[in-house]
Parts: C-alpha cells; sequence; structure tokens
C-alpha cells in the first residue's frame, strides 16, 4: 500500500501543501521547526484518522483557522481510493474530527516518543501493544473503549463506600462484563505480542549488528488465567484493597510488557542507544504481521530514527527499511541517505532536493 498524492490546507504550520511522493524511500531533510515531523502526522491522520503526536485535535489546524482538511490518494495492487479528512471547530467551541475510512491503510509510525516503550512507565507499554493490536484486529479498539467504560463505572461503586453484602451485589454485574471484556483484550494483546516477538528476534540483531536476544513478554496481572470466571474470583480476593483504594487493582489495565535484552531488563540495564534502536526495532517488528493480517503492507512514518546511532546502526536501519514498501524518513542532515528520493522541507512548503 502507498500514498499516491497528498494535499493539506491550513494544517499546523502549512497554508497548503501539495506533495507526490516515491513510491518506496522518502528522504525528509530540513532545518528545526520547519514542519517535517507536522508532515508525517499529516500522513498518519491520512491513512488512520488520528495522530500519533496528540489527541488534541485543537492543535492540529493552523493557528487561528476554523478547519483543517487533508486530502490524499492512496493505492495497492487492485486499485486506489481517495480519501479525505477533515477537523473544523464547531460552534459550541469543540473541534469534530471526519472522514473517509478505509479498511485497508495502515501507518507504523516512530518518534522519540517512542522511547517511552522501553524505558518509561507500564501505562506506555500498554498503549503500545494496544495500538499495535488495532493495527492487527478490527474489533480491538472498540473493545478497549468498552472495558475503560464498564471500568469507570465499576470504580465508582467502589467509591461509594457501601456496605459490604450490598457492595458486592452491586458489583457482580460489572465484575461480569469486565471480565469478560477483559479477558478479550488481553487475548488479543498476547497474540500481537507473539506476532511482535517472532519479528523483533530478526529485526534487533539486523539493527545492531550484534546476535543479542531480544524477547517481550505479555506480564498479566491476573496471572496466567484466560477464563472469565478466574478474573472474577481474582477480583473476589482482592475486594478489601479494592475498598480500600477505591479503584479495581487488577485487570488489563494493571498488565506490563517485560522486553529484556540477553536476559536482562532493557528499562534498567540497557544504554541509551540500545533503548532508541529497540524502540525503533518494536516499531519495524509490526509491519509483517500488519501485512499479514490486513493484506496489505503499513506506510513507515519514520521521524527523525537514525539520530544517536553510530554509523554502522545508520546503515543498518536503512538496510532494513528498503525492504518496506514505503517509507518516510526525516532527518536534520543534509547529506544523501540511501537510495532514496530527497525532499527539502522550508517555508511551508516541500520541494525534491
Amino acid at each position: 500500500m502507498q500514498i499516491g498524492w497528498v494535499a493539506l490546507a491550513d494544517y499546523r504550520n502549512y497554508s497548503t501543501l501539495s506533495y507526490t511522493p516515491s513510491e518506496r524511500l522518502n528522504v525528509i531533510t530540513g532545518l528545526n521547526a520547519q514542519g517535517k515531523t507536522n508532515l508525517l502526522e499529516a500522513l498518519a491522520v491520512l491513512l488512520t484518522g488520528r495522530s500519533f503526536r496528540t489527541g488534541r485535535l485543537a492543535e492540529i489546524p493552523r493557528w487561528g483557522a476554523p478547519s483543517t482538511t487533508i486530502t490524499g490518494e492512496v493505492r495497492r495492487a487492485d486499485g486506489s481510493r481517495t480519501l479525505r479528512r477533515t477537523i473544523r471547530k464547531l460552534e459550541d467551541g469543540r473541534w469534530h474530527a471526519a472522514g473517509d475510512a478505509c479498511p485497508w491503510t495502515r501507518a507504523v509510525a516512530f518518534g522519540w516518543q517512542d522511547l517511552e516503550i522501553v524505558n518509561g512507565g507500564p501505562g506506555s507499554r500498554r498503549n503500545f501493544v494496544d495500538g499495535c493490536a488495532a493495527r492487527l484486529y478490527s474489533s480491538h479498539q472498540t473493545t478497549l473503549v468498552r472495558f475503560r467504560q464498564i471500568l469507570a463505572r465499576r470504580n465508582r461503586l467502589l467509591q461509594f463506600r457501601l456496605p459490604a453484602a450490598l457492595l458486592d451485589s452491586r458489583l457482580a454485574p460489572w465484575d461480569e462484563q469486565l471480565a469478560r471484556v477483559g479477558m478479550e483484550l488481553v487475548d488479543r494483546r498476547q497474540r500481537a505480542v507473539a506476532a511482535l516477538q517472532t519479528e523483533l528476534a530478526r529485526v534487533y540483531p539486523a539493527l545492531s549488528g550484534l546476535h543479542h536476544k531480544v524477547e517481550i513478554r505479555y506480564r498479566a496481572s491476573v496471572g496466567e488465567t484466560t477464563e472469565p470466571a478466574a478474573f472474577v474470583a481474582a477480583l473476589a480476593r482482592v475486594r478489601a484493597e479494592e475498598v480500600r483504594r477505591g479503584q479495581t487493582v487488577i485487570g488489563p489495565h494493571r498488565d506490563d510488557l517485560a522486553i529484556e535484552i540477553d536476559g536482562v531488563g532493557a528499562r534498567a540495564f540497557g544504554s541509551r542507544g540500545q533503548q532508541r534502536l529497540l524502540a525503533l526495532a518494536l516499531r519495524l517488528a509490526e509491519v509483517l504481521p500488519i501485512r499479514e493480517a490486513v493484506g496489505t503492507a503499513p506506510v513507515l512514518l519514520l521521524d527523525d530514527a537514525l539520530s544517536e546511532l553510530d554509523p554502522d546502526g545508520r546503515e543498518n536501519v536503512l538496510r532494513e527499511i528498503e525492504g518496506a514498501e514505503q517509507v518516510f524518513l526525516t532527518t536534520p542532515d543534509p547529506r544523501p541517505l540511501g537510495a532514496g528520493a530527497r525532499w527539502v522541507v522550508a517555508g511551508g512548503g516541500i520541494a525534491a532536493a
């Protein structure tokens, strides 16, 4: 799958922009604050309807503009489609996103914030796994939203400080829903992690040039169970702690991902360079599972992915992404990189280098 062309109107620092990228590697250069990352973000919004940088729609339109529009053509072997996305300000001051959905468009984005997958808190790793699972399984995002709704209502009950017998009866239906939807969530997360592990075992050594053993494992707070009934029983065992804290203390919202290099935790003992390369490898490991699940390869949006890497590491990354279908790679380095098309972003425009 490839982007044939894209046109922006009032998108961040771009008043208007028309861009027809190369079908393979696109190296986007330019000084800082010229809009390289903004362009990658716009491509992500075109393909997925979501920004990889912010959840606040108000931050995306050009300053002072009441709306923004992203239009573009996406192609694959059996044809092409034109997509249009809009973000506009409503009369009540809220911002609303709308546009065309395409079931086979996918994007995998990498940026500096992805270091949090390795060295951040559990929430960053859960977000990473959920993002990957959503790209593999179309119903995952809906399940995640439903789980969060059930969790919020259950937590509200725990905060009422009801008598024990009344609380148990009120919680019972929510416990059953939490367990059923939670186990669906965990199952897809575990399958996504298993698919990532297979590719990560190949990708990380290819990027590092060293024969390190890299392993990721899903850590469920309810243990190894896959049965909703066992989840409900586990909730009953921690009821006293839940009442004391006023919140649900076990479940998918408390799970984590173990990431190890040669049997040692990458968060605590990995160097900065190892952590950055590992975060990039985790993103690149998504490509093959997505292609197999969806039938089309994702577009890669790599924001300054080569920084902090030594020359060998840079060459290894370029060699790895040569096998991807379409890649957009930003860099402040004006020197040629690989065999890709080179573009310079400056002054709200883009031109071939």
